[in-house]
């Protein structure tokens, strides 16, 4: 049996991540997780619901004054996101 160089457990979940095609589903998972983090328990308390597909985050929120601030900052918000998360998952955030 030959040996090859050693690899952290870490390492190895990634590749297997990797090959099965699962780091990205992984990656917008987080990216929802993140989003009260991102921006803060004052907007998070009006959020109903998020979710990722594709790289569209959906936010539904109760409050259209907040939904229409955050239109408008949807492209610092995409930029945070995707800081956190370490690459670019998320393309896009549509506000309902």
């Amino acid at each position: 049996m030959k040996r090859t160089s050693a690899q952290t457990v870490g390492q190895i979940v990634n590749r297997l991540l990797e090959q099965e095609h699962l780091d990205v589903p992984l990656d917008e998972h987080r990216a929802c997780a993140l989003w009260p983090e991102i921006v803060g328990v004052g907007i998070n308390r009006y959020t109903i619901s998020r979710s990722v597909r594709d790289g569209v985050m959906t936010v539904r929120l109760s409050s259209a004054p907040l939904r229409a601030e955050l239109m408008m900052n949807r492209g610092r918000i995409v930029t945070l996101i995707n800081e956190a998360l370490g690459r670019d998952i998320i393309k896009e955030i549509v506000f309902k």
